[in-house]
């Protein structure tokens, strides 16, 4: 029998009176996140500035992130989104031989967006997938050929929890000579994470969704030896070798990925970002998976036995905690649900259960009977 997480449920304030299902878009506050955000604004309310100490914050957010990946922290860049580190990345490649850039039909639209905005340089494709959205290592394997520059996908799709073989898909990107990003911001936080072992050349995620913290502060991950091979046109004074040298008539580039860093950390989201990382470190990433499975088997078999249809794979492990259930008009059923105090998350036609390991059994099993009440 799988316990709940007891210890966690009573840090999080908004569980005292709401049901939170939400963390495919945003998790709940930890009481510990809330300190740390307001220890930043005692220390500028009191000190006037504390640079040294706002930057410890960020760097050590930097560096508990490195770890939670299996990387080094030279190896990762503050960035402020996804959405930035993948553009840092579509604008530093050059490769004159290869020009073809893939992404697949599940990525969240941010990642369309950034390669198409840079369709004069590259050729910009897209992996289509079966009818439930799933797409297969074979699909890579037809789509890939040595035209291929990299291959853009994400480890767990936002629309319905579709959870990607990367380590298979990476040895397919590379079979071609081709590099791998992978957007992490739907599995970062909820699943085991090991670019070394799995073998991706770029990771990028933020830190709202399952990873407990806010948005505004998000890391892209480089492998070293590439991230040497790299040029970013998106840069700042935090970019260079040493910023506080304060030259501007030279660029000097700083070590490996952390030459992607920019301006100025968002101080006050690192101090959340480094309160958020030591609380999901007091726990094994391999237990909050395995719980989470044990939950999405909870939804699926609620949803089943009410007759509604699950847009999400039905095996708990080949998904991320998000259950996508169709609802004709999902927006409005969010709404509905949340003047009961359910907090979900709806995409397109689906309301998304997405749950964290301080969430209960009853509180999957009240979700989807409200739901089921809404739609029928």
């Amino acid at each position: 029998m799988i316990k709940t997480f007891k210890t966690p449920r009573e840090k999080f304030p908004i569980l005292n009176n709401k049901i939170q299902l939400s963390s495919c878009s945003q998790s709940a506050l930890h009481v510990e996140v809330k300190n740390a955000i307001n220890r930043y604004v005692h220390s500028w309310e009191e000190e006037g500035m504390d640079w040294e100490g706002w930057m410890t914050a960020c760097e050590n957010a930097r560096s508990i992130f490195a770890k939670m990946i299996n990387a080094s922290p030279s190896e990762v860049a503050i960035v402020s989104s996804v959405s930035h580190g993948v553009s840092s990345i579509a604008t530093s490649l050059s490769n004159k031989a290869r020009k073809k850039v893939l992404i697949t039909d599940f990525d969240f639209p941010t990642i369309g967006h950034v390669w198409l905005s840079h369709s004069d340089q590259y050729d910009i494709e897209f992996i289509g997938g079966n009818e439930n959205g799933i797409i297969g290592v074979e699909d890579y394997l037809n789509s890939i050929d040595e035209e291929t520059l990299i291959v853009g996908t994400s480890h767990v799709s936002y629309y319905n929890g579709y959870k990607q073989d990367l380590k298979e898909i990476a040895k397919v990107v590379h079979g071609k000579g081709s590099y791998l990003f992978v957007d992490a911001y739907q599995s970062f936080g909820q699943s085991i994470i090991d670019v070394n072992e799995i073998g991706i050349d770029m990771l990028s995620t933020g830190l709202q969704k399952y990873a407990l913290g806010t948005p505004g502060l998000a890391f892209l991950y480089v492998k070293q030896d590439l991230a040497k091979s790299l040029v970013p046109k998106i840069t700042g004074w935090f970019g260079q070798s040493n910023p506080f040298g304060f030259d501007i008539k030279n660029v000097n580039y700083g070590e490996h990925a952390k030459r992607f860093d920019t301006g100025t950390f968002p101080m006050i989201n690192g101090f959340a970002a480094e309160a958020a990382l030591n609380i999901l470190n007091q726990y094994q990433m391999s237990d909050i998976e395995k719980y989470l499975q044990h939950l999405s088997r909870v939804a699926i078999d609620e949803a089943e036995e009410r007759g509604l249809l699950i847009k999400s794979p039905t095996d708990v492990e080949k998904k991320g905690s998000n259950t996508a259930i169709y609802v004709n008009n999902a927006s409005e059923v969010e709404h509905r649900l949340r003047e009961k105090n359910i907090l979900v998350s709806a995409r397109n036609d689906v309301i998304r259960i997405a749950p964290h390991f301080y969430n209960e059994e009853e509180d999957i099993k009240k979700a989807v009977r409200e739901l089921a009440r809404f739609i029928n």
